[in-house]
């Protein structure tokens, strides 16, 4: 690795389902907070999955922030580091975007474009099923102890952010303007406006019926849409 690491922290996930905006959030809020210096990029990743990779594979040290379902108590937090960090971010998917990140990580392993370094900094969920909802209160008390933690890791490589004496406007961070969480919370149509559970139509038709196995009828979907493209 060079004197000047290239340094990648990124924040994933769906700012539309409560606490699956957890990444997004904490990156934005580090980069509201803090001033980096230029061989470290922030990068609100969103659900873009395998579009990310060339900025994996440009990174020796990569930090991710994401909602990660470890099967511990809602709202608590937990870092996972290495070879250890692809084992978290799929085997107990809260999103479809953590199985798109889990291909990032593999493409660049192949492409013997890993990251040198990586650290999972991940919140265990309150709530999901929630859109239009917003981070939980447990969920988004741990966004500034992430950051914390985020920090305490680039200081081990001698990389050490300024506090901003002033933090930045919601308007002038990585944020979209139309989803900074000023706007988000405020604007919004009110629950009895927007179902935000779903469709009541639907909800409420007799001749529906919620999917058994999502993820396996999704695989059986593309692999007939594969076949016939062969």
């Amino acid at each position: 690795m060079s004197a000047q690491p290239s340094v990648l922290i990124l924040g994933i996930g769906n700012l539309l389902w409560a606490d699956e905006g957890f990444g997004v959030r904490a990156v934005e809020e580090f980069h509201r907070k803090y001033w980096c210096p230029d061989n470290v990029t922030l990068l609100d990743g969103g659900t873009q999955g395998i579009y990310l990779v060339q900025h994996v594979r440009d990174a020796d040290i990569l930090i991710v922030f994401d909602a990660v379902d470890y099967d511990l108590p809602p709202g608590t937090m937990k870092r996972v580091e290495g070879e250890e960090v692809p084992k978290f971010m799929g085997a107990k998917k809260v999103s479809l975007h953590q199985t798109g990140f889990q291909e990032v990580l593999a493409m660049a392993e192949m492409m013997d474009d890993a990251p040198d370094h990586l650290l999972l900094i991940g919140v265990q969920p309150v709530e999901l099923e929630d859109f239009g909802g917003s981070l939980r209160p447990e969920t988004k008390a741990q966004v500034d102890p992430a950051i914390e933690m985020a920090l305490g890791y680039l200081a081990d490589f001698g990389i050490k952010p300024e506090r901003r004496e002033t933090p930045l406007s919601q308007e002038s961070t990585i944020a979209c303007p139309i989803m900074t969480s000023e706007h988000y919370e405020n604007d919004r149509p009110s629950e009895e406006v927007a179902c935000r559970s779903g469709d009541e139509r639907l909800l409420n038709d007799q001749n529906w019926k919620a999917p058994g196995d999502f993820e396996g009828e999704m695989d059986a979907l593309l692999a007939t849409e594969h076949g016939n493209q062969t």
